[in-house]
């Protein structure tokens, strides 16, 4: 009681202490030597015997979700802002194809990206997507933008770099990063959708493991969710640039840092962080190994790459790198995401 008591003073109900004690390391056998069968019951006692601070919010109800209708509206529009540049990018580039010379092209592509990057760093900053003070990682964000360059350019240089390569200007497949960027609205909604719900079942619950098994399928739901809108604006994206790109590649990414950024919300940064330079070693790694078995008796390094290359194109790679990572993710977020924890407000 002393070592918890602020924790207690401030709790609405014996399930956010249960939370709290959770994220502190105490487990059922640290509950039993307190002579109580489980971390609930210990949280049950301590909300018991522990007074409410005065002034503080009642302990009858748990806050409710917030419903500030302009508040969503005002993180939906921040959402949306990186999907109306590239869009208003690529339209501006196909009205003035043949009027433009290639710096003028340059220049508008440029400026794209910029309104596009700045878009996404102030949805980032606020919204469901928006990480707490500490949590996020500027070693995550490089990662993240290299994935993001690689579904520009990677297929073109891993192709080159197969065929004896690499030289000349790279072809870029700009239809895949296009159905990304439309989906960071949907991506904030479903992470918003999944915290609403899981804070219900947070407030609703009675035991620790009653709330690990209500989150799951929550995670599960938002994720799918995710990906079914996501395949859709990445098939909507390839209609209009008339193909290009690998779009399961594209839709595992989306996936990966969807989870990534999840994980990075709910204050497990590291997991979201290694998964994502996971992926971006393996993008890095096929070339490499490709110029590496061009050597004198390393050719034998190369021959994964060919392999996968000759039987499901260069676009295998990316899929396998992200989608790896991103059933790691998953596999992660299903045992961290169902902890009490992970979801009581600061």
């Amino acid at each position: 009681m002393h070592r918890h008591r602020e924790l207690c003073e401030r709790a609405v109900d014996p399930l956010e202490i249960a939370a709290g004690l959770e994220a502190h390391g105490v487990t059922d056998r640290t509950a039993a030597r307190y002579r109580h069968r489980d971390v609930f019951s210990l949280a049950e006692e301590l909300y018991a015997r522990v007074p409410a601070v005065a002034g503080e919010p009642g302990r009858a109800t748990a806050p409710a979700p917030m419903r500030d209708i302009e508040t969503r509206a005002a993180w939906t529009l921040r959402a949306l802002l990186p999907g109306a540049a590239c869009t208003a990018t690529a339209v501006v580039l196909k009205l003035t194809d043949g009027v433009l010379g290639g710096g003028g092209r340059l220049t508008v592509a440029l400026v794209g990206a910029l309104v596009a990057l700045l878009g996404l760093g102030l949805c980032l900053r606020s919204g469901p997507l928006h990480a707490g003070e500490g949590r996020s990682s500027a070693a995550a964000a490089v990662y993240g933008y290299w994935l993001l360059g690689y579904v520009l350019y990677g297929d073109a240089l891993l192709d080159q770099v197969l065929s004896g390569g690499p030289e000349g200007p790279w072809a870029i497949t700009p239809a895949p990063l296009l159905g990304l960027a439309l989906a960071v609205a949907p991506a904030a909604w479903c992470a918003h959708l999944f915290s609403v719900h899981a804070q219900r079942k947070l407030a609703g619950s009675r035991a620790l493991e009653e709330f690990a098994a209500g989150v799951r399928p929550l995670l599960f739901g938002a994720v799918a969710l995710f990906l079914c809108v996501l395949t859709g604006l990445l098939h909507l994206a390839a209609l209009g640039y008339g193909g290009g790109g690998a779009p399961v590649a594209a839709a595992v990414l989306g996936v990966l840092l969807l989870l990534a950024r999840l994980l990075t919300v709910h204050g497990f940064p590291e997991a979201a962080t290694t998964g994502l330079a996971a992926a971006c070693a393996v993008e890095a790694v096929a070339p490499a190994l490709v110029l590496a078995g061009r050597l004198p008796g390393l050719h034998f390094v190369a021959q994964p790459v060919y392999t996968v290359v000759a039987e499901a194109g260069t676009g295998a790679v990316p899929a396998i790198a992200c989608g790896a990572a991103a059933l790691g993710l998953l596999i992660h977020a299903t045992v961290a995401l169902s902890r009490a924890s992970a979801h009581t407000r600061a």
